[in-house]
């Protein structure tokens, strides 16, 4: 079926899925924590997001944390098609990558932290792809809220990159954007993990340290 054709470009506008006005139903609070999915979230709360492959295994890493961490959720950012599906975004004419919004309390959990879970849980140089799942969906980002998580993000880019590279990787293929529109993924995807224990994650790390912010050590 073509929606299940990987695909390894990103879509031209004129080639984008044209989606929809409005947002696709999805689970209203958090399966573990019971908390809003979409909030209102308290004062002081900040926003991350992250792709690094299928967003089933990458939101566990971040709700394992715990402590500082508010609330997570999977969704779709980066692309061109409003309010997509998973279908459509599987069909790699959105542009859409699958990520996790991560809403983290600073003042517990520095952003550095969950830059940290993110560089040591993929491997950030393989392009349109993670492990066996290839598409554009799966390609490694850090959507930045603000130019102080860009310049973090940035750094620890950097530093990760000499890490790699004495370990004899390649260059980091990771988009650094600001933040785009964030699109709650369908209600099953929700906490996939925790509803579905046994169920399936590609995410695997290259085995390098990253160092955020105390320099490289591989």
């Amino acid at each position: 079926m073509f929606f299940l054709r990987k695909k390894t470009a990103l879509p031209e506008a004129n080639e984008a899925l044209p989606g929809r006005p409005n947002a696709i139903p999805t689970a209203e609070r958090h399966f573990l924590s019971k908390r809003a999915l979409a909030g209102p979230y308290p004062d002081g709360l900040q926003t991350a997001i992250f792709g690094l492959g299928c967003f089933w295994g990458a939101e566990r890493k971040f709700w394992e944390i715990g402590e500082g961490i508010w609330i997570t959720a999977v969704g779709y950012t980066g692309g061109l098609t409003p309010n997509p599906t998973y279908e459509e975004v599987c069909s790699g004419q959105t542009g859409h990558n699958e990520v996790v919004k991560v809403v983290f309390d600073p003042a517990v959990l520095p952003y550095e932290a969950l830059l940290k879970i993110f560089w040591e849980n993929h491997n950030p140089t393989q392009g349109m792809r993670q492990g066996n799942d290839v598409g554009t969906q799966y390609r490694s980002g850090i959507y930045v809220q603000d130019e102080a998580q860009r310049d973090i993000a940035e750094r620890s880019r950097a530093e990760y990159q000499q890490a790699l590279a004495a370990r004899g990787y390649g260059p980091i293929t990771t988009e650094i954007l600001d933040a785009p529109t964030f699109y709650f993924a369908e209600d099953y995807h929700q906490q996939y993990l925790a509803k579905n224990p046994a169920g399936y994650c590609g995410l695997g790390g290259t085995g390098v340290t990253c160092q955020i912010g105390t320099g490289v050590a591989a």
